[in-house]
């Protein structure tokens, strides 16, 4: 194994010097480093000197890690059955950007993965660095921290410190959302990715609750992704008026005094949801907000709903959802939407609560 994983490194090196590109050098020496710091699981769980709180938790993952293979039939392979301390809060910094007047992601391209609406640095420096570089050219910016990311199965991904700062049910959940990754990527469509991933996390999830005798606890999971989705809402009625506001033929500068107030509605409408649910606003909303923070708001979810449906379809079995999923990836784009869209309108007509019809002049 020792020998496989220096192959692969060394093909990664490789790559990144043929492209010749310095954005390339500092992605391969990040994931290197990451790699590099890889101890089992097994091991870090059994050496005395492990602090109690980090071997419970990393049992917990052992547990899961066997689950998401027996049970939801994710990948058995050694990603996620080791474990790396960066001696940092976040394993990447991403850097999104978008016009002054457009909500649409400037995105970049990228061997494997293909086109996605940011830019990951592994130094938080060099994100600020890239984000200031865009800035001078008139983008709106934003630099967020990642605790976890899927290298899509080309290499045996760690359990990051970055990804303990959750409880333990958000470990396992994104546990099942990177696994995902690896059943099912697509190039160009960010929002077919993490709505599938994020599908495959809410269904997993409710079976590991299931499983460890705390269904109910899945309601408390359910009504906090209703939080996430009411928000979602209230960012995507931003988006359109802002859209609309961008096409009028209004001089830059209303059109700057008009967004800003747009903005600053938005930012009162999420922390008026936070407060009314006893929940402190997170430190992102005392950040700017901007197009480039709106832009792929709603890519982890807006497709969940099809993918639920299709579970449906496959009486909870997930070999099944797996190969419809692919079908569909398969398609092309127009034809791929059409079909989520009728799957979408199937479980929205499905939830709909009935009209309850009397009879005129009849006593109920």
């Amino acid at each position: 194994m020792a020998v496989l994983h220096f192959v692969r490194t060394f093909l990664l090196l490789l790559l990144a010097l043929a492209l010749s590109g310095c954005y390339y050098m500092q992605a391969a020496r990040g994931q290197l480093s990451v790699l590099g710091k890889r101890v089992p699981i097994d091991e870090v769980i059994e050496d005395p000197a492990t602090p109690e709180e980090l071997a419970r938790r990393l049992e917990l993952i052992r547990e899961a890690r066997a689950f998401a293979t027996d049970e939801l039939g994710l990948p058995d392979n050694d990603s996620y059955r080791s474990y790396s301390d960066l001696e940092r809060d976040f394993v990447v910094w991403n850097v999104s950007a978008a016009p002054e007047f457009s909500v649409a992601a400037k995105t970049w391209c990228f061997p494997v993965v293909g086109c996605v609406g940011y830019r990951g640095y592994f130094s938080q420096a060099a994100a600020e660095r890239k984000a200031g570089q865009l800035e001078r050219r008139g983008y709106d910016v934003f630099v967020g921290g990642v605790t976890a990311y899927s290298t899509l199965g080309r290499f045996e991904d760690p359990v990051l410190n970055t990804m303990l700062r959750w409880q333990d049910n958000r470990i396992v959940a994104l546990l099942f959302h990177e696994l995902a990754h690896q059943v099912l990527y697509i190039k160009d469509d960010t929002t077919f990715n993490e709505s599938f991933a994020s599908a495959v996390e809410e269904l997993g999830i409710q079976r590991w609750l299931e499983k460890q005798g705390e269904a109910g606890r899945f309601q408390d999971w359910r009504r906090q992704h209703g939080l996430q989705n009411a928000m979602t809402g209230h960012v995507l009625t931003a988006r359109e008026d802002l859209e609309a506001l961008y096409a009028s033929a209004l001089p830059p500068e209303e059109m700057r005094v008009q967004k800003q107030e747009r903005l600053e509605l938005l930012r009162g409408e999420l922390r008026e949801m936070l407060d009314a649910e006893g929940i402190s606003a997170p430190d992102w909303l005392d950040m700017p907000l901007n197009n480039a923070r709106l832009a792929n708001w709603a890519a982890y979810e807006s497709r969940v709903p099809a993918f639920r449906q299709l579970f449906l379809d496959c009486e909870g079995r997930f070999e099944c959802f797996y190969a419809e999923s692919r079908r569909l990836s398969e398609l092309d784009e127009s034809e791929r939407n059409r079909q989520l869209d009728e799957l979408t309108a199937r479980i929205e007509a499905r939830l709909k609560p009935p009209i309850s019809r009397t009879m005129s002049g009849t006593a109920r």
